[in-house]
């Protein structure tokens, strides 16, 4: 395993680090070994992408969990009123 020394810590994040850890019942150490890979595990680019963008654009679906609008629906029109020099949305 390899190690690493962070420099130039603030205080405050040092602190914030060790409030964490104990209410989590870490050490600074381990906890700030979850907060690393959980940073890098969660911003590292699937293997495969084109089957990761269908996965989240997939019918009915729209990545977020909500279900997407059907297709076929059309948007309701914006419909404008012309207050004065400045157009309005009714």
């Amino acid at each position: 395993m390899a190690s690493m020394t962070i420099r130039n810590l603030s205080d405050d994040i040092k602190q914030r680090l060790s409030i964490q850890a104990a209410e989590h019942g870490h050490s600074m150490e381990e906890e700030a070994r979850i907060i690393l890979r959980a940073a890098l595990i969660e911003h590292t680019p699937p293997a495969n992408l084109a089957r990761y963008i269908r996965s989240i654009r997939a019918p009915g679906r729209c990545g977020t969990g909500y279900t997407a609008a059907r297709a076929d629906a059309r948007p309701t029109p914006i419909r404008w009123k012309n207050v004065g020099k400045r157009n309005a949305v009714v």
